[in-house]
């Protein structure tokens, strides 16, 4: 199914229905930005699960989404002259000034990306420079065991189109793209390293 119809199908539910990815990486993002923000671009925003955290670190907030009825349940949450919101495949120009940006953040959307190369083009376009560029995905390994994003819609399991990339691939973009990194983090399920991974989370500067 494609991410703009599956995501906007399964905004209705998204916020209610059990997610371990999607409650680890509100903990993620949380543990790893710990500055304060002149200008922000979350990409996929989804529902507001992280918007509302990120409106507390900055001054203005562009928040863009695949699915119109994941921006609308945002809308709904958040009221607040600092964000504007804005449906937008991540896949083309996003319309934003060159050197305009502190931080891009990125949480679990690079799965739904073919192109990683492009993305990261794209936020170094709009990243100041010292900007950073924050990144949260599903640790490749549980892609690998053949985990992905899906949901139940009423009629059954339905699964996302995902990619699998590589740590590798993304460190490879960075540095491509002018990025250097500062931090690479795995992300266990109560903290038990005995386990895969759940989620991987990066920390890019321009």
């Amino acid at each position: 199914m494609s991410v703009q119809k599956a995501y906007n199908s399964w905004a209705e539910s998204y916020d209610e229905m059990l997610n371990k990815t999607r409650d680890l990486e509100e903990k993620v993002i949380r543990e790893t930005l710990d500055g304060y923000y002149k200008s922000v671009v979350e990409l996929g925003c989804g529902t507001g699960k992280n918007t509302a955290w990120l409106l507390q670190k900055c001054e203005s907030l562009i928040a863009m989404d695949f699915s119109e009825a994941m921006l609308l349940k945002a809308q709904e949450k958040i009221e607040s002259k600092k964000v504007s919101f804005k449906q937008q495949d991540l896949n083309i120009d996003w319309g934003l000034p060159e050197d305009s940006v502190d931080l891009v953040s990125c949480s679990l959307v690079l799965e739904h990306i073919k192109d990683l190369d492009a993305v990261f083009a794209k936020a170094s376009k709009i990243l100041k420079t010292d900007g950073q560029f924050y990144i949260s995905e599903l640790h490749p390994f549980k892609q690998y065991s053949g985990s992905k994003a899906r949901f139940d819609d009423g009629n059954g399991i339905q699964e996302l189109e995902v990619y699998v990339h590589h740590i590798t691939d993304y460190t490879e973009a960075a540095a491509k793209n002018g990025f250097k990194l500062v931090q690479l983090k795995e992300w266990f399920d109560d903290d038990n390293k005995e386990n895969i991974p759940r989620l991987v989370s990066f920390l890019f500067q321009k």
